[in-house]
């Protein structure tokens, strides 16, 4: 356990928190409405970046009288991301608080200051369409071990499970960032060639980007689902869990492996969200009651197009010629089909 602490004056900035790995919604961008956390509370999370020199937004410009509206919710490398309830000991920076809806989204840089010493030290993001998140300012605080109780490592069989369809019908804002990011991995480990899906939710999730990305023809490569509590197989292409709080990704001999956020591969793996038939006279052997009966989302799934683009830029592969290609096609048009 740590604590975080200015690196001016040595304030306690936070309370206690414990390292998980950064979700793959970190960066995502969704909607018009207020989302919740972007972590839980006390944990805390470290943002690597994109490798691209970060440089805060200027004042925003104007043109002809009118103020141009920029964003940013990117910054340096190696960020620390905390809940905002698990902040200490800051105060506002008036002149840095922009946003554009309901809060603040940190396009001016750092809006949280020492409340001692007056150093920047953090930028709260919290505006409609962003996660809600704290991300300390890697120069300006530092990390000092505290006694607490040791983090408890989840065991392989206890991962998470996060369902697809929120009470609305809508495809979840998470599965779209997570799975935008498997595929990320998949198109590099395909070497362009077409791969096959198994049918189910993991086709649901994949083929229709699969088939847009990739040359049409017979399947050359195979992707499994493969992981913790599913029957070993020979595997060509693996798509594997990684761990919530090491980052982790699940070991297997597959000739290539798609890591793919824990909670969204134990639903794939392990949940069947077929509708259930009415049985009369009782209940055969081997079918369900479908009470309540499960969410069906109201239109086919859509990866986020802008998450993937970020994870493809981070791949070393991403300098590949036919890589670049479907990254320049899709650059200006992260939003096409289908993509959201």
């Amino acid at each position: 356990m740590v604590v975080f602490s200015c690196a001016g004056c040595g304030a306690v900035m936070t309370v206690r928190v414990a390292r998980v790995a950064l979700p793959d919604h970190a960066g995502q961008k969704y909607g018009h409405d207020l989302l919740s956390g972007l972590l839980e509370p006390g944990t805390y999370a470290v943002d690597p970046g994109d490798g691209r020199p970060w440089h805060p937004l200027q004042p925003e410009p104007e043109e002809h009288g009118v103020r141009l509206l920029t964003y940013c919710i990117s910054g340096p490398p190696n960020r620390i991301g905390i809940a905002p309830g698990d902040v200490r000991g800051t105060v506002f920076i008036p002149e840095r608080l922009g946003g554009c809806c309901c809060g603040w989204d940190g396009q001016y840089g750092p809006n949280l200051a020492c409340a001692e010493c007056g150093r920047p030290v953090a930028t709260r993001v919290d505006d409609c369409g962003f996660w809600q998140v704290v991300w300390l300012e890697p120069d300006a605080v530092r990390p000092v071990a505290v006694a607490g109780p040791v983090q408890r490592m989840m065991d392989w069989e206890e991962l998470p499970s996060a369902p697809p369809v929120d009470p609305r019908g809508y495809w979840s804002p998470q599965w779209r960032a997570a799975v935008a990011v498997a595929l990320a991995h998949l198109l590099v480990v395909s070497g362009g060639k077409r791969v096959d899906v198994p049918d189910g939710p993991v086709a649901e999730v994949f083929r229709r980007a699969i088939d847009s990305l990739l040359p049409p023809g017979k399947p050359e490569r195979h992707l499994i689902l493969a992981g913790p509590g599913l029957s070993p197989a020979i595997m060509d292409i693996a798509l594997v869990p990684r761990h919530p709080q090491t980052g982790e990704v699940w070991p297997c001999e597959a000739g290539a492996v798609v890591p793919l956020a824990a909670d969204v591969w134990a639903y794939l793996a392990f949940h069947d969200d077929r509708r259930l038939v009415p049985a009369a006279y009782g209940m055969p052997v081997g079918l369900r009651r479908d009470d309540p009966p499960p969410l069906l989302p109201h239109s086919l799934f859509r990866p986020d197009g802008r998450v993937f683009l970020s994870t493809l830029e981070r791949l070393a592969a991403f300098r590949q010629p036919w890589l670049r290609r479907i990254y320049e096609q899709m650059k200006d048009r992260p939003y096409m089909d289908p993509f959201s």
